[in-house]
């Protein structure tokens, strides 16, 4: 998979430089404290999922630092009763990675990319790396040249 992410990154033009890290520390906050970032400089990409039927699905990215709004941002924006995280099943389905490793880019099928305003503020971002053995350092300029990105006011709140 990680072909995949390189290519589009490539394809895009896009600015990244690639961080190896090891696969046990991958989960956002163990990455974090092992590796020194901060978590409002890492930002997660969570797959989202509409429970009407035909079920929606999307891609959100915030800050670690903050929460996604799932039950009222996402649901609306997905024009759906209910919404959800997506299984660790039906994030490897449609993106061909497993948690701890996700990025917009390179994904097994096209998602649409909902980005909290907030993410794009800061000067750059650690960011998954398309498989749990590495993360992508990345302007905001990155995330907002994905063809399917969209910057939106309030994805995501501050943990309080």
């Amino acid at each position: 998979m990680s072909d995949l992410v390189l290519g589009q990154l490539e394809a895009l033009g896009l600015e990244y430089e690639l961080v190896d890290c090891d696969p046990e520390l991958a989960d956002t906050a163990a990455f974090c404290d092992a590796y020194g970032y901060s978590a409002d400089d890492s930002a997660n990409a969570i797959v989202v999922v509409g429970k009407s039927e035909p079920q929606t699905f999307a891609m959100c990215l915030v800050l670690a630092s903050t929460r996604l709004d799932v039950n009222k941002v996402v649901r609306k924006k997905l024009a759906a009763r209910k919404a959800s995280f997506a299984t660790a099943e039906q994030t490897m389905e449609l993106t061909g990675m497993a948690i701890g490793g996700v990025t917009p880019f390179g994904t097994t099928i096209e998602l649409p990319l909902w980005i909290d305003s907030r993410v794009v503020e800061r000067e750059r971002l650690i960011i998954g790396g398309g498989s749990r053995d590495r993360k992508l350092l990345v302007p905001p300029a990155t995330l907002t040249g994905h063809p399917h990105a969209e910057v939106v006011e309030g994805l995501a709140k501050p943990i309080e």
